[in-house]
């Protein structure tokens, strides 16, 4: 179970630690997850490895362009962002804290998500591994080739996985390095508050507007609303 912070202000200096390690390096540590080295390995994955599904979206695109009109074309790769978009803030709220009882409900619950709650910085399990990114196209282009079939589910499907080639890039940007701009100092702002303050809030990683839309956005905390209205 993640446990909730304080409301103190949001600073590098008030992450716990709670690892005999010095705290930057029990945050960065990368822990064995499969006593298997071929499993283990499959558990960690390059932040350039989603790049190259960008391949198969170039291909999609291509399709969509051939048979599409141009608006028709750039709706429907935006509603397919907007898909996963959804689909993150859905799985990360609703799937990847789902704590199941028991020791293999508690084994699950770490491999899926646990463990990155545990070490936020490990730079090789920031981004989906295919494993995980893999089936989740493959199961995504069924329904579209269900719901809709071709040619909308060329534009629809190269919007879902640039959602996911984004949503995975950030991520890593937020935990590793450090943004400069405005915008990203905010949204690494928020993912801090959802795993060293309030695990129940702020699901949203590239899309945060959801959290606002569905009630989880981070708290305000009780001495900042009386000062603002005074």
């Amino acid at each position: 179970m993640h446990k909730r912070l304080d409301e103190s202000p949001m600073t590098d200096a008030s992450i716990p630690n709670v690892s005999p390690l010095p705290r930057a390096e029990h945050l960065a540590a990368s822990p064995r997850l499969f006593a298997n080295p071929i499993l283990d390995a499959l558990s960690r994955t390059h932040w350039t490895a989603p790049l190259f599904y960008l391949i198969p979206v170039a291909y999609l695109l291509q399709e969509a362009a051939a048979q599409l009109a141009p608006l028709t074309l750039v709706l429907s790769v935006a509603l397919g962002y907007v898909a996963w978009t959804l689909t993150e803030y859905t799985a990360h709220r609703h799937l990847f804290h789902w704590e199941l009882p028991g020791e293999l409900g508690a084994r699950i619950h770490f491999l899926i998500h646990g463990i990155h709650h545990d070490h936020p910085s490990d730079p090789w399990r920031l981004v989906m591994p295919p494993l995980m990114s893999v089936p989740l196209i493959g199961v995504t282009w069924a329904v579209m080739s269900l719901a809709v079939g071709a040619p909308l589910k060329y534009p629809l499907m190269a919007g879902f996985v640039i959602g996911i080639v984004f949503y995975d890039q950030l991520h890593f940007h937020l935990h590793v390095r450090r943004p400069t701009t405005r915008i990203g100092v905010w949204l690494r702002r928020v993912h801090m508050i959802h795993h060293f303050r309030d695990p129940e809030r702020c699901f949203g990683v590239s899309a945060p507007y959801w959290d606002y839309l569905f009630g989880t956005s981070q708290r305000i905390p009780d001495e900042k609303r009386t000062r603002n209205k005074q």
